[in-house]
């Protein structure tokens, strides 16, 4: 049987679609866990800035008094000469409860707090955390980048679990 010389030709366009195919897939897929990774970092930058530069910011214990749907309410007592505020509140989360006390810093300008120290830095960066154990996903079953995917999701994984310990 005579073989066709068009075949060749069929055949390394066919591979030449397939591997930019598969090149645009990656490309898609790192735009994917980018924007996965900047929203968490973005998400997490509101709170994890008053904890980290807390430099020249009031720090202190808040009381929960009081919680509601979206926020808890309760006082803050002040380190230094100020006095203590009952006007503050606190954005509610599964590591606030009434009757807790905790350390905090107030956010400038507002009658909200953060919660500080190790919790609080690790509380702060939750929406990053779960921005890695998802970019992690995509990296690993969208770029086909199994050992770099799961080396992102762990780290996403270890940062949510170690919040979970603290908290």
């Amino acid at each position: 049987m005579a073989k066709d010389p068009a075949m060749p030709a069929e055949s390394s366009r066919a591979s030449g679609s397939r591997s930019a195919l598969s090149a645009g897939r990656s490309v898609l897929m790192a735009l994917v866990a980018l924007l996965l990774l900047v929203g968490g970092g973005y998400a997490s930058w509101g709170d994890a800035q008053q904890v980290l530069l807390g430099k020249g910011r009031v720090h202190g214990e808040f009381a929960v008094t009081a919680c509601g749907d979206a926020t808890c309410a309760g006082s803050f007592d002040p380190e230094g000469p100020e006095g203590p505020r009952s006007d503050m509140t606190v954005r509610a989360s599964v590591a606030v409860r009434k009757g807790e006390r905790f350390p905090a810093v107030v956010k400038p300008g507002t009658h909200e707090v953060v919660r500080a120290g190790a919790a609080g830095s690790l509380h702060a960066w939750v929406p990053l955390g779960g921005g890695l154990l998802l970019a992690g996903l995509v990296i690993a079953g969208g770029m086909r980048r199994g050992r770099l995917g799961l080396v992102v999701a762990a780290l996403g994984a270890a940062q949510l679990f170690a919040t979970f310990l603290l908290l």
